[in-house]
C-alpha cells in the first residue's frame, strides 16, 4: 500500500486536502495515544510493580525516569539528523521499535530487565513524539497549528479516559503484564493504519547535510531556541515531579482502594476532552506565553491539593484530579505551540527533536528527584510528597518567565 498523497519534493511544502489533513491528525493522535499509554501505564501500576519487584519509591522513580532519560538521549541524537530523512520513514521506524520494546516490558522478569526494556521503549518513544510534532509544524499552517496541536494532544485525554483505566482494569483482573501485551497488539494495528494514512513529508529536505557538530552549532546558536527549550523543560519538570506518584500516594497516604484508581484517570481524562479544545482555541487567539502563564498559575491549586494528604472521600479526590488534569496537562498545548513557532521551517525537525530531548530529560530528572525526596514510612505511607508539590510550583514560576522571552518566527 502507498500513502494517500504525492510526496513533497525537497524544499516544497506539502499541501493536503481537508479530509487528508484530518486523517493525518487523527493518525498522529492514535500514534501518540499508544506512546502516552506506554509511558503513563507504569505510574498507576506502581503499587503492583513495587510489591512484585520488592522495590522502594526511589527505585520505582528509576523505572519511570529510565524511559524519559533514554528518550531524551535518543532525541538529542535525532536533533542532529531529524531533518535529513523523510518524516514518514522516521515516524514508522520509530513506532516499530516502540512496539517491540513494549513487548519486552510484558516479558520482563525483574527490576533490571524491566529497567532495560523501559529504556529501550523510551529511546523510540522520544524520537517518535518529536517527529510527529515536526510533521504538524511542516504540514499545518500557523493560523491552524494550535488547533492541530490540540487534536494530536487529545491523545493524552484519550489515554487517561480509555487507555490507562482499561489497562488498570485488565491488570486488576489479570497481572500487570497483561496491559503491555494488549498495548503491543494495539500498536500492530495502528502501524498498519499509519502505513496507509501518513504521507511522505520531504519539504524540509534540500542542500548538503550538516555534520553532527555543525548541526548542533546551527541549532544552538539561536538564543530564541534556548528560551523555548528552557520553557518546555521547566513545564515538564513541574508536571512529572508530581504525576508518577499520584497513584501510590492515593493508596498509601489517602487510603483509596486500588480498584478506584481507574476512576481517577477516567474522570481526569474525560474533563480534558472538553478543556483541551478550549485551551487550544485560547492558544490560537492569544499570545502563547500569556496562555501558558494562565494555565501554570491555575495549576498551582490542584498541584497543592494532590500533593497534600487530605483524608477526604473519593468524590473529593476525583475533583482534585480533574482540576489537575485540566491545568497541568493543558500547559503542554501553549508550550508546544510556543516552541514550534520559535523556529524557521528548515530547522523545525531538529528543534522539535531537541525539545523532545529536553522534555524527556527534564521529566526523568523530575521523577528521580521526587523519588529521592520521598521516603516510605514503616506503616507504608509515602512522606514528603508535599515538598514535591512546593518544588513543582516554584519551577512553574520560572517557566512563565522564560516563556516571555520566546519570539515567534513562523
Amino acid at each position: 500500500m502507498n500513502p494517500p498523497s504525492q510526496p513533497s519534493l525537497p524544499g516544497e511544502a506539502l499541501a493536503l486536502s481537508p479530509q487528508r489533513e484530518r486523517g493525518l491528525l487523527l493518525t498522529l493522535m492514535a500514534l501518540q495515544f499508544t506512546v502516552i499509554v506506554d509511558f503513563m501505564i507504569m505510574m498507576p501500576l506502581s503499587p503492583q510493580l513495587m510489591a512484585d519487584f520488592g522495590i522502594q519509591p526511589a527505585q520505582f522513580g528509576l523505572l519511570v525516569s529510565s524511559y524519559s532519560i533514554a528518550a531524551g538521549a535518543a532525541a538529542l541524537l535525532a536533533a542532529s539528523i531529524a531533518d535529513r530523512f523523510d518524516r514518514r520513514t522516521a515516524l514508522l521506524a520509530s513506532y516499530v521499535g516502540l512496539m517491540v520494546s513494549t513487548l519486552a516490558c510484558a516479558t520482563a522478569t525483574g527490576f533490571y530487565s524491566m529497567l532495560i526494556a523501559r529504556a529501550i521503549a523510551g529511546t523510540f518513544g522520544g524520537v517518535l513524539g518529536s517527529v510527529a510534532l515536526a510533521i504538524v509544524g511542516d504540514v499545518i499552517p500557523p493560523q491552524r497549528r494550535g488547533h492541530a496541536m490540540g487534536i494530536v494532544m487529545l491523545a493524552f485525554s484519550l489515554a487517561a479516559v480509555a487507555g490507562v483505566p482499561l489497562g488498570l482494569y485488565i491488570a486488576n483482573h489479570a497481572t500487570w503484564r497483561t496491559p503491555f501485551m494488549a498495548l503491543t497488539g494495539a500498536c500492530a494495528l495502528i502501524l498498519l493504519f499509519s502505513w496507509r494514512t501518513v504521507p511522505h513529508v520531504r519539504g524540509h529536505l534540500g542542500g548538503k547535510p550538516l555534520s553532527l557538530f555543525a548541526s548542533y552549532r546551527e541549532l544552538l546558536s539561536v538564543p530564541n531556541h534556548w528560551w523555548g527549550f528552557a520553557t518546555s523543560a521547566l513545564v515538564m519538570f513541574a508536571g512529572f515531579a508530581v504525576i508518577p506518584y499520584i497513584a501510590p500516594t492515593m493508596i498509601a497516604n489517602v487510603g483509596l482502594d486500588p480498584h478506584h484508581l481507574p476512576y481517577i484517570y477516567l474522570v481526569g481524562g474525560a474533563v480534558t476532552l472538553l478543556s483541551r479544545p478550549w485551551i487550544a482555541r485560547l492558544t490560537d487567539a492569544h499570545r502563547h506565553a500569556n496562555v501558558l502563564a494562565f494555565t501554570v498559575f491555575a495549576s498551582f491549586v490542584p498541584i497543592l491539593l494532590v500533593t497534600h494528604t487530605l483524608h477526604l472521600g473519593l468524590a473529593w479526590q476525583l475533583g482534585f484530579s480533574a482540576l489537575f488534569f485540566i491545568f497541568v496537562s493543558g500547559r503542554f498545548i501553549p508550550t508546544s505551540a510556543l516552541v514550534t513557532a520559535s523556529s524557521e521551517p528548515r530547522l523545525r525537525g531538529r528543534v522539535m527533536a531537541f525539545n523532545s530531548a529536553m522534555q524527556n530529560l527534564a521529566s526523568g530528572v523530575a521523577a528521580a528527584t521526587a523519588g529521592a525526596i520521598m521516603v516510605k514510612a514503616p506503616d507504608g505511607a509515602l512522606l514528603h510528597y508535599d515538598w514535591v508539590g512546593y518544588l513543582a510550583c516554584v519551577v512553574g514560576l520560572f517557566s512563565v518567565w522564560t516563556a516571555r522571552k520566546v519570539r515567534a518566527v513562523s
